[in-house]
């Protein structure tokens, strides 16, 4: 039997967890204080790399279990009878209900399928939306790509599901976030939408207009991502294989990969080895300036910035600062500010770990805007 991990004093929701992936979202909430209480996520592989994590650490296992199914399983039949009978234990003994999810992306993505809600992905969001519609959480949390609300035809879409929750009666709130903000080494902006339920403890909190409410997505962030950019970062050096560079600009070491790379510890970290070869051989990036992030591929970091977003599908190519490869697993896994603890099992595929980890929702991400949920309500 496990143990329950010591974490902050937080809320005592009750969260339904979908589209889990590897569970850096989740990990957010946990750590926040929030008991996660249901799991699902489609995908075997990235299940088992969830349990394997927590295996390793006192973290409860979610009374109603790890589910690997489409989400589409809980709006039918037998699948909707389960669920429902997991809602009503929960409402018998009085519990306030959430709901977190981040529906695959890359439909809505800049650089991805572009499919929209015609795509096998893009379908999914209206499944999760259909789902709180259906079971009534008190709470929910919606994160995805930026795409969905730049692009014209994905805006109109998200606009629709919007719509839909609110003729079903939910107050909602809404923030293009970027993971600089929150002291993550990566420049990476994420849509998240809160919604509450009219009549909940919770909505009697809020100031509604509109069927809308302020959260204070902005304040007590540690750094200012427009600020950030702005900054005199370094700029595209030579590159020399296993050089030294000192640390002597005015910008925060903390939001620099280095500076990730010595916290986590990542040349003696379980996946240090996850790596893949780059095709054509090493004379083929030994060219490519230490900061040069300016290509679509083959964008080699500098060792005191912080890293382009964390996306290595679509032929997207992200090279060591001072090595002569790409970024590894664990290289990685430090530029979404996971803890140094956190890895993935050595029996998943190459390809899968990186998908996973660079799907997530970054850690500090994940934690801060939970510890504002818990605040806030």
């Amino acid at each position: 039997m496990l143990l329950r991990k010591k974490k902050e004093t937080g809320s005592d929701m009750k969260i339904f967890s979908f589209f889990a992936g590897v569970g850096m979202l989740d990990l957010g909430f946990q750590d926040a204080g929030y008991e996660i209480v249901f799991v699902n996520e489609f995908k075997k592989e990235f299940m088992d790399s969830y349990c394997y994590a927590r295996r390793k650490r006192n973290y409860n296992q979610p009374i109603y279990g790890y589910h690997v199914n489409d989400i589409n399983y809980y709006l039918e039949d037998m699948g909707e009878h389960i669920f429902q009978q997991y809602i009503n234990n929960e409402r018998q003994n009085n519990e306030l209900i959430g709901f977190i999810g981040g529906p695959p992306c890359p439909d809505f993505s800049v650089g991805g399928k572009n499919k929209g809600r015609e795509g096998e992905n893009g379908k999914l969001a209206k499944s999760y939306i259909d789902m709180i519609c259906h079971f009534r959480p008190d709470f929910f949390l919606f994160e995805n790509v930026k795409g969905l609300i730049k692009t014209q035809k994905h805006r109109e879409y998200f606009e629709e599901l919007k719509r839909e929750l609110k003729q079903n009666g939910y107050i909602l709130t809404e923030q293009l976030m970027n993971s600089l903000d929150f002291g993550v080494p990566q420049d990476r902006e994420r849509i998240f939408m809160i919604g509450v339920l009219k009549g909940t403890e919770l909505a009697r909190k809020v100031i509604c207009v509109n069927d809308t409410f302020d959260f204070p997505w902005n304040t007590n962030l540690p750094y200012d991502s427009a600020v950030v950019k702005m900054m005199n970062w370094p700029k595209p050096q030579i590159y020399r294989e296993n050089s030294k560079r000192k640390f002597k600009y005015n910008v925060p070491r903390n939001l620099t990969v280095e500076e990730w790379f010595r916290k986590n510890n990542v040349y003696r970290h379980p996946n240090k080895k996850d790596v893949f070869k780059v095709k054509g051989g090493r004379e083929k990036i030994q060219t490519i300036q230490e900061g040069d992030t300016s290509r679509k591929s083959f964008k080699r970091l500098h060792r005191w910035k912080y890293s382009p977003t964390a996306a290595y599908g679509n032929n997207e190519v992200h090279l060591h600062p001072y090595k002569t490869r790409r970024l590894s697993v664990a290289e990685t896994m430090a530029i979404q500010s996971l803890p140094m603890w956190f890895e993935l099992p050595s029996n998943v595929c190459l390809s899968a770990k990186f998908k996973m980890v660079g799907n997530g929702v970054p850690y500090l991400m994940a934690l801060e805007i939970a510890r504002k949920i818990t605040n806030y309500f």
